[in-house]
C-alpha cells in the first residue's frame, strides 16, 4: 500500500507508522488509570456507529461478550480456538497488545495482516475525521481500536465475534453491543480501582453492567460478596446466570490445555460454557456437548492449541546460538494483581526477577504475594531486577526500539528496589541467606546499573537489564539463568520485542 503523502517534506516514513502516529494522537490521557477515564460520555460510541455505518451491522454480529479482572483474555482465547475448531471463521477482539497493536484484531487465530489493517484503519480514521465536531470529538483510543474491531468483523463477515471487555464493563466501548449471544464473568479481583471502585461489591456491579435483558450468562466461582452483586444484576435484567464448573482435565483425553497453569482450568471451563450455549442458541446443536462426561473432539483440539502471548510464556534468549538455548530463559507472566501474582509464582521454578509495575498498583502487596508464594514452593531470587518499560501508554508503535533516555525518571524502580530489599531483610532464617547465596557470581559488571544492592539493582532502561543478564551469562559459562518477568504487561511485550530480535 503506498504512503499517504501530504506534499509536506517530512521525513519518510512507512505507511503503517504513519497509522501509528495517527492512532497515538487518540490518546488523550499520559495514564490509561487516570481517573477521568470513566467512560464519560458513553452516548457518543453510538453516534461513532452511525458516521461508519456500522449500527445496522454490528446488530447482526453473533457476539460472545467477556468481563472479568483475571482471565478475561485467556477464556476468550480458548472461546475463539474451540469454535474455529468447530468451522467458523472466526474474529477476536482483545486487549492490551504486547508487541503489535494488530495483535488485538484476529481473524481465525492470526493477527490481522497489515495490509488489510491499513485499509480498515484508515477508513475508519478518514470517515470519523471528516464528520465529528466540536460537539462529537474524534473517539479516544480505546473506543477507536473498538470501532475499527467492529468494522473488520463486519467487513470480514465472520461468523462469531469474541469481545475482551476492555476495563470494567458498563462503560466500556465494548459494550455497544445491545443483544449478544452469551456473556461471560470470569474470576473477580481487585484492580483499576481508581476507575471501577473500592471494594468487590463495586468491582462486580461495572462488570455486571455487560448483562442484557433476558441474555444468558455464565460466571466462575467469585467471593461471596462478588457473587451477590452478580446475582442481584442478573435477577433484576432476567438474565439466566449460572456458574460455569473448573474443567475437568480428564475430559481432554490425555491432552494439555494450551495455555499454562492450574487457574487455566477456571477459564477453561467458563469457555465451554460459553461455546455450548452460543452453539445451542445460534442453531448448531450438531456439535454441541451431548453429555457433560465427554467433550466434542473439536472442542479438545480448541483447547489444546490455544495460544495467547504473555501468560505463562517461556522464551529462550537466542543470541547465544541454537546450541546454548538454556543459557538464558526468560519466564514471562502478565500478572498484574496480588492474586495473579500468587498463581504466576507457582507456575515459575527459578531464580532472577524482572519487574515493573504501573505507580497506581501496590508493592506492598505485590512483592510480598510474588516473594511469599515463591518461597513456599522453595523458590528464591538470586537477584530482583527493576526497570522502567520502554512502551509508553501514550504512543502506539513502533517496532523499533527507542534509545535510552538518560534523564529517565527512576524513582519508582528505586522505590520498589527498596520494598523488596525491606521484604528480604524481613524474612528470617534461612529464606533471606538462600535468596543472596549465589549472587557472588553475580556481583561483577554491574556498572551498567544505576542501583546496586546486597539483593537487586535498578537499571535505568530495560536494554541495559538485558545486556547485563547476557554479558553475565557469557562471563560465566557455569551460570544458568531463569529470569521470571512479570508485574506488567507492558514489560512482558517490550522483552519480547527485544528478545525475539
Amino acid at each position: 500500500m503506498a504512503s499517504r503523502g501530504n506534499g509536506s517534506m517530512k521525513p519518510a516514513v512507512s505507511p503503517y507508522e504513519e497509522a501509528m502516529e495517527a492512532l497515538s494522537s487518540l490518546i488523550t490521557k499520559r495514564s490509561r488509570a487516570d481517573k477521568s477515564n470513566k467512560g464519560d460520555r458513553f452516548d457518543l460510541l453510538f453516534d461513532y456507529l452511525k458516521m461508519l455505518d456500522l449500527d445496522e451491522q454490528i446488530s447482526k454480529m453473533k457476539v460472545i461478550h467477556v468481563a472479568g479482572t483475571k482471565g478475561k483474555g485467556s477464556t476468550c482465547t480458548f472461546a475463539e480456538s474451540i469454535l474455529r475448531n468447530c468451522g467458523f471463521h472466526t474474529g477476536l477482539f482483545t486487549s492490551p497488545h504486547l508487541i503489535d497493536v494488530r495483535e488485538r484484531f484476529r481473524l481465525d487465530g492470526e493477527d490481522i495482516c497489515e495490509e488489510k489493517f491499513l485499509a480498515y484503519f484508515w477508513w475508519c480514521y478518514d470517515r470519523l475525521k471528516e464528520k465529528t465536531s466540536e460537539n462529537i470529538p474524534m473517539p479516544t483510543y480505546f473506543r477507536f481500536l473498538a470501532l475499527l474491531a467492529f468494522k473488520i468483523f463486519a467487513a470480514e463477515q465472520v461468523d462469531v465475534v469474541i469481545l475482551e471487555v476492555g476495563l470494567g464493563g458498563r462503560f466500556d466501548a465494548t459494550n455497544v453491543v445491545e443483544r449478544p449471544v452469551v456473556c461471560g464473568i470470569a474470576s473477580l479481583g481487585y484492580d483499576h480501582m481508581e476507575i471501577l471502585g473500592n471494594t468487590l461489591e463495586q468491582i462486580a456491579g461495572e462488570k455486571a453492567g455487560i448483562f442484557k435483558r433476558e441474555i444468558p450468562a455464565f460466571t466462575v466461582p467469585q467471593p461471596d460478596e462478588a457473587m451477590r452483586v452478580l446475582e442481584e444484576k442478573a435477577s433484576q435484567l432476567d438474565v439466566p446466570l449460572q456458574v460455569a464448573p473448573p474443567l475437568d482435565a480428564n475430559l481432554l483425553k490425555g491432552l494439555n490445555l494450551g495455555l499454562v497453569g492450574e487457574h487455566q482450568y477456571v477459564n477453561a471451563g467458563l469457555a465451554v460454557a460459553l461455546c455450548c450455549t452460543w452453539l445451542q442458541r445460534t442453531g448448531h446443536h450438531d456439535v454441541c456437548m451431548q453429555q457433560m462426561n465427554s467433550l466434542p473432539e473439536q472442542f479438545i483440539n480448541g483447547l489444546a492449541t490455544a495460544k495467547l502471548q504473555g501468560r505463562a510464556q517461556i522464551v529462550p534468549d537466542l543470541s547465544f546460538g541454537p546450541e546454548n538455548t538454556g543459557s538464558l530463559v526468560f519466564y514471562m507472566d502478565g500478572a498484574h494483581s496480588p492474586e495473579s501474582m500468587e498463581v504466576c509464582a507457582r507456575w515459575f521454578s527459578l531464580a532472577i526477577l524482572l519487574f515493573n509495575c504501573m505507580s497506581v498498583r501496590d508493592p506492598q502487596v505485590l512483592l510480598p504475594s510474588l516473594m511469599k508464594t515463591c518461597a513456599s514452593h522453595g523458590i528464591h531470587f538470586k537477584k530482583a531486577l527493576f526497570v522502567p518499560n520502554i512502551s509508553v501508554y501514550y504512543k502506539v508503535g513502533t517496532n523499533s526500539l527507542p534509545p535510552s533516555d538518560p534523564q529517565v525518571d527512576l524513582s519508582w524502580q528505586i522505590a520498589l528496589q527498596r520494598v523488596w530489599e525491606n521484604l528480604i531483610q524481613g524474612e528470617k532464617g534461612g529464606d533471606a541467606k538462600n535468596a543472596v547465596a549465589v549472587c557472588d557470581e553475580t556481583k561483577d559488571d554491574m556498572q551498567l546499573c544505576v542501583n546496586n544492592c546486597e539483593h537487586s539493582a535498578v537499571f535505568a532502561s530495560l536494554p541495559l537489564a538485558i545486556k547485563w543478564l547476557r554479558d553475565t551469562v557469557q562471563h560465566n559459562t557455569s551460570l544458568r539463568f531463569q529470569v521470571l518477568v512479570t508485574g506488567s504487561l507492558h514489560l512482558v511485550g517490550d522483552v519480547l520485542r527485544l528478545v525475539k530480535k
